[in-house]
């Protein structure tokens, strides 16, 4: 019976989820955790080089999340609310590694609408075995070129890309205006694309 129980939870929407979670249905956290669990570590995967700090701060991540889900006031807000403990828990990582947070000075605006690379364009879900192959090594590049972005453009292209925020949110997320945002998302751009311009001609 509790099995059935929690099959049914798989069908519940996020937001049912949320609130069933909020109402101490511990199935339903669960469910929660599963789902979001490889989106907050493909977040740190491109934040941070070492794995094993990857595993820490992913399992601090949804532990923080589990912990503070009664606090969350409106359900439909989860995923900024969520990305919100990642960048607090890269911040404070940033910190205990003795790192000041690298900025670049922004001394020119882009336009979004200029910007025609996105990350998530470039895995293929079908290809040959060569294509495969390929793509295999651009994934390599890509997190290579990520790894080597200021900390504020990797958070900003992070947050853009792989969770899909407005820019809006990421510029409530990081505590800086929008204008910066999309600065600091047009250069982090400009510099994988000249990264993976031998493979995306």
């Amino acid at each position: 019976m509790i099995e059935f129980g929690k099959k049914k939870l798989k069908n519940k929407t996020l937001e049912e989820l949320i609130r069933l979670a909020q109402q101490d249905n511990i199935d339903a956290l669960e469910e929660l955790v599963k789902r979001n669990q490889d989106s907050v570590y493909a977040s740190f995967y491109y934040l941070s080089s070492n794995c094993e700090d990857i595993l820490d701060l992913t399992q601090e991540a949804l532990l923080k999340m589990a912990r503070n889900i009664k606090k969350l006031k409106e359900p439909s807000k989860f995923k900024a609310w969520l990305n919100q403990i990642v960048s607090r828990l890269f911040y404070d990582y940033i910190r205990s590694k003795n790192r000041k947070l690298q900025t670049v000075p922004i001394d020119k605006k882009e336009d979004e609408q200029n910007d025609k690379f996105n990350v998530t364009d470039v895995p293929c879900k079908e290809c040959t075995p060569e294509e495969s192959s390929l793509n295999t090594e651009l994934n390599c590049i890509i997190e290579r070129s990520i790894h080597k972005l200021p900390d504020s453009f990797k958070l900003a292209i992070v947050l853009r890309e792989f969770q899909g925020l407005s820019y809006e949110e990421i510029a409530q997320i990081t505590n800086t205006n929008v204008g910066t945002v999309k600065s600091r998302i047009s250069r982090a751009r400009t510099k994988l694309q000249e990264d993976l311009k031998a493979y995306i001609a």
